[in-house]
């Protein structure tokens, strides 16, 4: 059942690290359960995320999960497709991801480089035909990379190296 037009849209699971200025954008699919518990991006202690984005040059040292609003004095934001859901991809009920309102945030903030988490993440917002690395297609002037998931749960899919590409093309634009 859906509120009255006029209520107020709920609240997202964690909120979106954006500004201007920002040249990458990392978008997941939802919050995890512990992120939504904790209110912070990437927080299941079996994440990488957060090492990869040291280890890769993309921060000057390896952040907690907490120090997420810090992500922007490095030039990085954000967000999941699924802004109102948390859990694993398979929990997602249908219309959880809203694919229309990234492509709106995209090209309100216009950061250089818009990168997906997982492949769900990226065929939730592009389609079925996403894989890894860099993507054809734009969102206006953004060029989309999609990167194996850090997640603990996808570790038979991690490459580290993809990670490592797109922080050096990253690193080349700016």
């Amino acid at each position: 059942m859906t509120g009255h037009p006029l209520d107020p849209a709920p609240a997202p699971i964690l909120p979106d690290v954006w500004q201007p200025g920002i040249r990458l954008v990392f978008c997941g699919t939802a919050a995890g359960a512990r992120s939504a518990r904790e209110r912070a991006y990437y927080a299941h202690p079996g994440n990488r995320f957060w090492p990869t984005l040291h280890e890769v040059g993309l921060t000057p040292r390896r952040l907690q999960p907490q120090e997420f609003p810090l992500l922007p004095t490095f030039g990085i934001g954000l967000t999941d497709v699924a802004k109102h859901h948390a859990g694993n991809d398979n929990q997602l009920p249908p219309g959880a991801f809203d694919a229309q309102g990234l492509r709106a945030k995209v090209l309100r903030w216009q950061p250089r480089w818009l990168a997906f988490t997982s492949k769900a993440a990226a065929r939730a917002a592009l389609g079925d035909d996403a894989g890894y690395g860099l993507c054809r297609q734009r969102i206006g002037n953004t060029q989309l990379f999609v990167l194996p998931s850090p997640s603990g749960q996808a570790r038979g899919h991690w490459n580290v190296e993809l990670w490592r590409m797109l922080a050096a093309l990253a690193r080349r634009d700016e």
